[in-house]
């Protein structure tokens, strides 16, 4: 078989629906991937927020 065919998507619907949910109205901030073993097992989201003097 073909390592191609036989390797799964690191990236899922599921994953690809939590990040535009995450990034919805995200002004400033990063989100972070954890991957293991070729699979997501974690996201982070810091996000930051501009306080005017």
């Amino acid at each position: 078989m073909d390592e191609i065919a036989v390797k799964k998507h690191i990236l899922e619907r599921s994953h690809l629906d939590m990040l535009e949910k995450l990034l919805n109205g995200m002004k400033y901030g990063n989100i972070t991937i954890v991957v293991q073993d070729g699979k997501i097992i974690q996201i982070d989201k810091t996000e930051k927020y501009r306080v005017k003097d």
